[in-house]
């Protein structure tokens, strides 16, 4: 059984991939903060990154561990660039066998999305420049790698804390009205779904670039919106704002997205639509 070692696995993508991978895998679950199933890695950290390749060889790298705070990014660019940058060369340092590697929409201006995998790249945040940098890297080495840029995760798994979709569910289940902007857009993505296309790529070590979204481009608006339908929840509780109301330090791309034309051509593979994918969570809720 192929070893498969997982960084950031105690996040919401990390924690959906672990439980699917462990069936054809010979999963090593690592993060910055590890749990009793898991060890602590730095992947900023060079020397820690090597002894732990050198103690545990794995045949395939997943890497979700990354600084996905875009406003810290914004605040401290010199620990982003070391996280999302660094630490991806860290992890490939003598490494030979199959990296994947977990990008982002934010590559993009968000101007005249949503994009295919080869329209010009232009960041316009920190967060969006570190992740860029990194694809670069793997992009002109020899290792053996896939790059998937997805956008607006979402999960509802009972360690998630940074998900949309629990927000909003258990804002509108305490009658809480909340803002929500209206003027980003982007095809929010089941961490369920995402997990599935990573899960193949990693059995099948499948190389390229390569963009991952479920289908149905909305803005963040409406997605709560269809949330609270999903749901069975108060819509009327959801204002729209704009991003320029929240005063936010990194910027935003605003018109952004995934296009998955790609993955349909080359790989067969067809996401689910966002609806289908929120209906999927619900159901697996109700007793």
């Amino acid at each position: 059984m192929k070893r498969i070692l997982i960084t950031g696995a105690f996040g919401q993508l990390g924690e959906a991939c672990s439980d699917l991978l462990n069936a054809n895998f010979h999963v090593i679950k690592t993060g910055i903060r590890a749990d009793d199933e898991g060890i602590k890695l730095d992947i900023a950290s060079e020397k820690s990154v090597k002894d732990f390749l050198d103690k545990h060889t794995p045949d395939i790298i997943l890497n979700l561990a990354a600084m996905t705070n875009v406003d810290g990014c914004e605040e401290n660019p010199e620990r982003a660039h070391k996280v999302n940058h660094d630490g991806v060369v860290h992890l490939c340092e003598g490494f030979d066998g199959h990296f994947i590697q977990i990008s982002t929409d934010y590559v993009f201006n968000g101007k005249e999305g949503p994009y295919l995998e080869d329209d010009p790249v232009d960041p316009i945040s920190v967060y969006g420049k570190s992740k860029l940098a990194a694809e670069k890297y793997l992009l002109n080495s020899n290792i053996s790698h896939t790059i998937v840029r997805a956008n607006v995760l979402y999960s509802y798994a009972p360690a998630t804390k940074a998900s949309f979709l629990k927000w909003v569910v258990e804002s509108l289940k305490d009658s809480k009205a909340i803002n929500v902007v209206s003027d980003q857009w982007n095809n929010p993505t089941s961490t369920n779904s995402l997990s599935d296309f990573i899960n193949k790529i990693a059995w099948s070590q499948t190389s390229g670039l390569y963009h991952y979204a479920d289908r149905g481009i909305m803005s963040r608006f409406e997605f709560a919106k269809t949330i609270a339908s999903v749901f069975d929840l108060d819509s009327s509780l959801i204002k729209p704002v704009l991003t320029s109301d929240l005063n936010q330090i990194a910027p935003r791309p605003l018109k952004s997205g995934l296009r998955t034309q790609k993955i349909k051509k080359e790989l067969s593979i067809y996401p689910p639509e966002v609806k289908e994918s929120l209906k999927s969570i619900y159901d697996t809720l109700i007793p």
